[in-house]
């Protein structure tokens, strides 16, 4: 099976060239499966429930988040009940919202994805490693095809997870710091791994927010209220294909698309 992963969506620029990429991206790579990293689609800055579903509607199946989880209160409740998003499965017990879920494709492959958020210069969460491991031993029980997005800041981090669960994953894709990196490969035991899936969102910007916001906030150590960028956007995204009786991935290829 072909998986498609989308890297952090920012706002409407981003939304805008996921919806008008995807279809064609599906067919180029016969994609069984499509997830996105959707913690920044209002605004750059959060999720909301009319937004998710506009997700859905692209034909986006698991929207995973991270840090910006919580920003717009109104989708705790919604998070509470709609298994198809994630956030990370390393908060601490009692909090709302699935970490992790399993879904069957329209061949009866079952397919689990797991959100998962690294601790190093983030806000300090339950051990990804150990809440990691926990987690695969109970999916395994499910599937052999696990996917996790891993939520993180630290390219050592990123790259200790990816070989601590060689083997035992499909893939660990790295998101958060919205820049693309070229390091995808498979791992010795069969992981698809790259640091970081990169931004779908406005190219002209800082990671997403307009460029003399940030140059004003670094050169006078302001505080300021980012906005979006407009203009041209690209997509970053990479396609795992994975052997369906083994879990073991036999391919992953980094995407960048622009779109005006």
């Amino acid at each position: 099976m072909r998986a498609l992963f989308i890297g952090d969506i920012v706002g409407k620029p981003g939304r805008t060239a996921a919806k008008a990429l995807l279809p064609n991206l599906t067919d180029k790579y016969k994609v069984d499966f499509v997830i996105a990293n959707g913690e920044n689609i209002a605004g750059g800055f959060g999720l909301t429930e009319p937004l998710v579903d506009e997700l859905f509607k692209m034909g986006i199946q698991v929207v995973t988040t991270g840090n910006h989880v919580w920003d717009k209160k109104e989708i705790i409740p919604y998070l509470g009940k709609e298994n198809r998003v994630l956030r990370p499965i390393n908060y601490p017990p009692g909090v709302p919202g699935y970490g992790s879920i399993v879904l069957t494709l329209s061949q009866g492959v079952k397919v689990a994805v797991v959100n998962l958020m690294g601790r190093i210069f983030m806000n300090t969460l339950d051990c990804p490693f150990r809440a990691i491991k926990a987690e695969l031993e109970d999916l395994h029980k499910q599937t052999k095809i696990i996917l996790i997005d891993f939520h993180a800041e630290a390219t050592s981090e990123k790259i200790a997870l990816g070989y601590f669960v060689d083997g035992k994953a499909s893939a660990v894709l790295g998101t958060h710091t919205h820049v693309q990196t070229a390091d995808e490969k498979i791992l010795p035991n069969g992981t698809a791994y790259i640091t970081d899936v990169g931004m779908t969102g406005p190219a002209n910007s800082v990671i997403g927010v307009e460029l003399n916001q940030v140059i004003h906030r670094f050169l006078t150590g302001m505080p300021a209220r980012f906005l979006t960028a407009q203009g041209e956007s690209v997509l970053s995204a990479v396609v795992v294909e994975i052997d369906n009786d083994t879990g073991r991935a036999t391919g992953i290829q980094r995407l960048q698309i622009t779109h005006p």
